[in-house]
């Protein structure tokens, strides 16, 4: 039987991929966006579509009650797509403050909505230097929040209040860098690879499985092991969204 699934960043380049497995799954998804052009195409996959200002703790807080999901899967980025350089300045800073006050906002409302678990992304490349490859007990950055640069702060934010939000279920999913549709790369980088369908697949196995915790998610390599992701998730690297279940409808 599907779930109440709330989409927050439905429109983004892991959200567009994720969304054709929630439907398949028989979920009811309601999708986050900022464009009226963009909600138009979500409704047309039928996906309830809101518009919504994520920095606006109590429009938020509506959307979310009003959706009675049982798991709220968070996707929101604010980066350019391909990450255009002459645009990363004011990105990362807009980027760092989603993760925290957006992030924020979305935990008080998915209590407020009594949802069960939250899903959430984040870095594989947020780890300390150390021993390698790095797990998921391997320590993030260290020293006082305020000493990290903003896009580390907002690294540090998202995961404390995700892992912070009992009595819900939170996961906390370390993305590598994305290569793949809509990500603006089309071959793997060198470093921490992970193609964005396997990366919204898993989100979509976190919605039914694992603990709550941390898990790496990225393409095998000597710096980050995702083992963990493949024995409680029973995630792949290899995962691809089949093309019959492509949409071609949200752009």
């Amino acid at each position: 039987m599907g779930k109440r699934l709330f989409l927050a960043g439905a429109t983004g380049a892991i959200g567009k991929r994720l969304l054709p497995l929630l439907k398949q799954a028989g979920h009811h998804v309601v999708g986050t966006t900022r464009s009226s052009a963009k909600a138009a195409a979500l409704e047309r996959t039928g996906v309830e579509a809101v518009i919504v200002d994520m920095f606006d703790a109590d429009a938020v807080e509506r959307v979310v009650v009003a959706a009675r999901p049982d798991t709220v899967i968070h996707q929101l980025t604010a980066l350019p797509p391909g990450l255009e350089p002459t645009r990363m300045d004011e990105a990362i800073k807009a980027n760092a403050r989603l993760r925290q006050e957006g992030t924020r906002n979305l935990v008080r409302a998915a209590k407020a909505a009594g949802a069960r678990r939250l899903i959430a992304q984040s870095l594989a490349w947020a780890y300390l230097p150390g021993a390698r490859p790095f797990t998921e007990a391997s320590p993030l950055y260290a020293g006082a929040v305020e000493e990290l640069d903003v896009s580390k702060r907002g690294v540090v934010a998202l995961e404390d209040s995700i892992m912070n939000a009992a009595p819900i279920e939170g996961i906390v999913l370390r993305y590598g860098r994305l290569y793949g549709p809509g990500t603006g790369f089309d071959s793997p980088p060198s470093s921490l690879p992970l193609h964005v369908d396997a990366a919204a697949h898993a989100a979509f196995l976190a919605i039914e499985r694992g603990a709550p915790g941390a898990y790496n998610i990225v393409e095998p390599n000597d710096d980050v092991t995702s083992t963990k992701a493949a024995t409680e998730l029973g995630w792949s690297s290899d995962f691809r969204l089949p093309e019959r279940l492509e949409s071609p409808l949200i752009v």
